[in-house]
């Protein structure tokens, strides 16, 4: 390889990885989005939160079933063609639920943004592993971890403003108008590997002497170890909690038990984000430099869930508004960028050839978590009733109530995780 084509590799690298970074910011705002403006759904659909509750984890039933799909389309198709016809999806759905006249149109279009998304993230890492060298891959996918707590960010104050100005239906228009460009800029500038522009790859790619294994073996070797299923029951309460509060509910419950405006809200909900972004790189050290080992770091991290979602289930009306700042920085951390390690834990219980497999099947149980959860949440919040437009702090109290032993049931299965660290 010429020095100048050397050059110019690097510099087009990094244009493909940026602008797969903005299309992950768009997917953890579609995936947070709805806390911010719950209020402003149920209000104008005319639905209670059960209902509510089904529109959020809408998203979350798709994505969980396209993880397996993602890898297949993406060695078949190539995750370029995958991305972006997958993307269009998602640019429709976002149209569809910002026009919906009523709450069964506004599902199906939520349901076609999980579908649309899901197909970002293991097309990505395919991606990555052609343009960059082994040695950066890790950064890489960390500062595409960060891209995602922006992307959260952007679910909270940002959308306030937006929907403040425009309402919350054309902020889902402007947004899915934004999904499609970035679709079109996947398909006009990326390429799957550099050998697509005639380029080597940046190092020469290790040939492994392990035979490969066919996907229905692969299932079955994960499904059939005993270690997987702590990690994804872990996974499931864990997420579970997260995905219910900082995806849904957590916006009513500072506006309904605390009194606080939409803007007041989304600033709090914002230290969601922040603990994304300070938590995976934080976490990931601690599990790499201080403690040497994973087990631990998910212990701990579960331990601190518990907590959060006691103080929010035992004394749900009587938290300070600092408080409230410090919950959300906290489930951030410790219950959403832990999953970094938890990731980590899983990939490493298997050898190499199976490593997609593995990360595909349990990344099925976080959002089947938030699926479920968000749900269940809006029914018991419908079952207390409301007062005015508003659920009773009653309500929210039995709702983070079950949260609470969501968190318990995940510490306990994290008991028998197995260390994977060597």
């Amino acid at each position: 390889m010429t020095t100048d084509t050397l050059q110019k590799m690097l510099r087009y690298r990094w244009l493909i990885f940026w602008i797969l970074a903005l299309c992950y910011v768009l997917v953890y705002f579609h995936r947070l989005c709805p806390a911010v403006v719950a209020v402003d759904m149920m209000r104008d659909l005319m639905v209670g939160g059960a209902l509510t509750g089904l529109l959020g984890s809408a998203y979350f039933y798709p994505y969980a079933v396209m993880q397996l799909p993602a890898g297949l389309l993406s060695d078949s198709w190539g995750p370029r063609k995958s991305i972006t016809l997958f993307f269009f999806v998602a640019f429709a759905g976002s149209i569809v639920l910002g026009l919906a006249p009523n709450v069964v149109i506004a599902i199906i279009g939520r349901t076609l943004v999980g579908i649309g998304v899901a197909m970002l993230f293991v097309p990505t890492m395919k991606i990555l592993a052609e343009w960059f060298r082994v040695g950066e891959f890790a950064l890489m996918t960390g500062i595409l971890m960060a891209m995602g707590g922006i992307g959260s960010l952007t679910a909270a104050t940002p959308l306030v403003w937006l929907s403040s100005a425009i309402g919350w239906r054309m902020s889902f228009v402007v947004v899915g108008i934004i999904t499609l460009v970035l679709g079109l800029l996947v398909w006009i500038f990326v390429r799957d590997r550099p050998s697509d522009f005639g380029w080597p790859p940046p190092e020469a790619q290790p040939q492994s002497s392990a035979p490969k294994v066919r996907l229905r073996e692969g299932v079955a070797m994960v499904l059939k170890n005993r270690y997987f299923w702590p990690l994804a029951i872990w996974f499931f309460f864990d997420c579970g909690v997260f995905f219910s509060f900082g995806g849904l509910w957590g916006g009513p419950y500072l506006m309904h038990v605390h009194g606080l405006d939409k803007e007041a809200a989304g600033r709090i909900l914002s230290m969601l984000a922040i603990g994304m972004i300070i938590g995976s790189p934080a976490l990931s050290y601690l599990s790499n430099n201080v403690f040497r080992a994973r087990k631990p770091v998910i212990v701990m991290s579960i331990v601190v869930v518990v907590v959060i979602t006691g103080l929010l289930a035992f004394y749900t009306a009587r938290i300070p508004v600092p408080g409230l700042y410090l919950i959300c920085l906290g489930l951030g951390i410790f219950s959403s960028a832990i999953v970094v390690i938890g990731f980590t834990a899983t990939k490493e219980l298997y050898p190499v050839q199976i490593a997609g497999t593995s990360i595909g099947l349990v990344n099925l149980f976080p959002f089947s978590g938030g699926a479920v959860f968000q749900h269940v949440l809006g029914w018991v919040l419908d079952t207390h009733g409301k007062v005015g437009d508003a659920f009773t702090p009653a309500g929210y109290r039995s709702a983070f109530l079950i949260l609470f032993f969501c968190a318990i049931i995940a510490f306990v299965s994290s008991l028998f995780i197995k260390e994977t660290m060597k």
